[in-house]
């Protein structure tokens, strides 16, 4: 097994020394601070998810009807997941560096969350895609800045020793966050205002009140790192030569988050076109969708990340999850009616489970410099933002090639999770 990679906890104000997460100084968290980070953590996932999965698209096609919606839709959330890829670790960089009385990383959390905000309501108001894609690429940015601190956190604040557990609990904030932000928009159709900006309240709510409670890390201003280009170039970059476990990890994410973003982005058009479902059920029948995904999720995850900790392993657990994960795109595929799509769903929510549980620990586990903890998450979570840039690009290529068939687009989805499975092979730091 490969030896912990040692990180700093927090410590109390004016107290500079770096404790070993082994070290007898270290400190476990408790329960008390677990709950509240993974009710920020499924806080943050509401923000992202509630346009992304509903009313983005919904948006969308109340501008330009439903011929002209996926290729527009194509552009908003591809544009905007370049955003999303630069943003991230751009903040986490930011985080990394800021020595404030409020700490590292509390600060970018309240302006991003104020931020993408701004951004979700210029877009309830956008009269034109135009105006919807410059929403849009504002909530991306400002909320990649929430997102980029909230992981961060983890390596912070958790040893290692408990990283596989807690992982295992922000495993379930994804599912969770889906299933609360459809519940949320179904609850206030028709009013399109509303439903974009009920997430915002809620999550932003559970966001501040983790910010306001956290004992954030503190950065001296004499370990501020000096700001160069060169610093700022190596922002987005990690060097696969002189750290190819973490660019094989960043491989498996790309792969399965690309087959996640063609699931998501384009479920709702699948609902419409493949299976025949009315424009006024398909918020219900989404919802319906990830309440069932989300069933298994939270069992999985949390299994998951426990026998993880408990094996002292994580690949097989990344491996076998995303194999079960392109199945269950391949049940979608071929469904012929919402009940098959609720069969793939619940499948999913098996590899989704386990991978979300797992992955995150097996990154923390190989980041080699914990000084640079969120830059370094940040350049891998490029790997979860750049997908939905990809996706919608190709997506229309993809449905031209197979006649408009969203079942020959979910069969290129599985398979990308199958290839995102055995990329992981090659990590060794980590068994």
């Amino acid at each position: 097994m490969a030896a912990p990679v040692p990180h700093r906890v927090p410590l109390a104000v004016g107290d500079q020394r770096a404790l070993e997460p082994e070290s007898p100084g270290a400190r476990r968290v408790g329960w008390g601070f677990i709950s509240l980070y993974t009710l920020a953590y499924m806080s943050t996932s509401l923000l992202f998810l509630a346009p992304v999965l509903v009313t983005l698209a919904l948006k969308v096609n109340s501008l330009v009807g439903i011929k002209q919606a996926p290729s527009s839709l194509a552009i908003v959330a591809g544009i905007g997941a370049l955003v999303a890829m630069v943003g991230n670790p751009f903040f986490g960089r930011m985080s990394d560096r800021t020595a404030s009385r409020l700490g590292m990383r509390r600060p970018w959390m309240i302006i991003g969350l104020i931020g993408g905000s701004v951004g979700i309501l210029i877009i309830a108001l956008a009269p034109s895609i135009p105006v919807v894609l410059v929403g849009w690429c504002i909530a991306q940015l400002f909320y990649n800045a929430v997102l980029a601190t909230m992981v961060a956190v983890l390596p912070d604040q958790v040893p290692s020793v408990q990283r596989g557990m807690v992982s295992g609990v922000l495993g379930v904030c994804t599912p969770v966050g889906s299933v609360c932000g459809t519940f949320l928009v179904k609850l206030f159709a028709p009013s399109l205002l509303v439903m974009f900006l009920a997430p915002c309240a809620i999550g932003g709510f559970f966001v501040l009140l983790f910010a306001v409670i956290l004992n954030d890390r503190r950065l001296a201003k004499s370990d501020k790192p000096k700001w160069s280009l060169r610093e700022f170039a190596g922002t987005f970059y990690v060097n696969p030569r002189e750290d190819p476990d973490f660019s094989w990890a960043f491989a498996s994410r790309f792969m399965f988050v690309l087959a996640y973003a063609f699931l998501a982005t384009y479920q709702a058009y699948y609902l419409l076109d493949k299976i025949g479902t009315a424009k006024a059920d398909v918020p219900q029948q989404i919802f319906l969708g990830t309440l069932t995904q989300a069933a298994v999720v939270v069992a999985a995850s949390v299994i998951g990340g426990k026998l993880s900790d408990r094996t002292g392993r994580r690949k097989i657990f990344v491996l076998t999850a995303s194999i079960v994960y392109g199945v269950a795109l391949f049940v979608v595929a071929i469904a012929s009616n919402f009940s098959g799509f609720l069969v793939g769903m619940a499948i999913s929510g098996l590899g989704f489970g386990v991978y979300a549980a797992v992955d995150l620990a097996l990154v923390v586990d190989v980041l080699r410099d914990k000084r640079n903890a969120a830059k370094d998450l940040g350049v891998f979570n490029i790997a979860g933002a750049l997908p939905f840039s990809i996706a919608p690009a190709i997506a229309p290529a993809i449905l031209v090639i197979g006649s408009g068939s969203y079942g020959v687009l979910y069969m290129v989805a599985g398979l990308c999770a199958i290839i995102g499975a055995f990329a992981i092979l090659p990590v060794r730091r980590v068994r």
